[in-house]
């Protein structure tokens, strides 16, 4: 499920979530709702590839991951994740979710 939202400083962003309402995913901020549409068009595509995501480690040492475009802009971050599985657990979520997203959105 994809959650959009106008921010109070007039830009939009949207977080993928699971069923329960967990989310998995939290995009950058974007200017206008044409340009976000587009970026989540695009993100059956982008999790096809492997450099989408990048796997990173906070001074915390908690895992968490990046989804970039394909001009390696970014796109959004994920939740923070106690393993490196977890983690990876995660993005096999993301994917199945982004997998079944209607073609277009509301």
């Amino acid at each position: 499920m994809i959650q959009i939202k106008k921010e109070s400083d007039h830009t939009y962003t949207f977080a993928i979530q699971t069923k329960d309402g967990q989310a998995l995913l939290h995009s950058v901020p974007f200017n206008d709702k044409e340009k976000m549409e587009r970026t989540i068009s695009n993100l059956k595509e982008w999790i096809k590839r492997e450099s989408s995501f990048e796997r990173k480690t906070n001074y915390h040492g908690k895992f968490f991951f990046l989804l970039n475009n394909s001009d390696g802009t970014l796109i959004g971050n994920s939740m923070f994740y106690s393993s490196e599985a977890g983690m990876e657990n995660g993005i096999k979520n993301l994917k199945n979710i982004i997998s079944n997203l209607p073609e277009t959105i509301a």
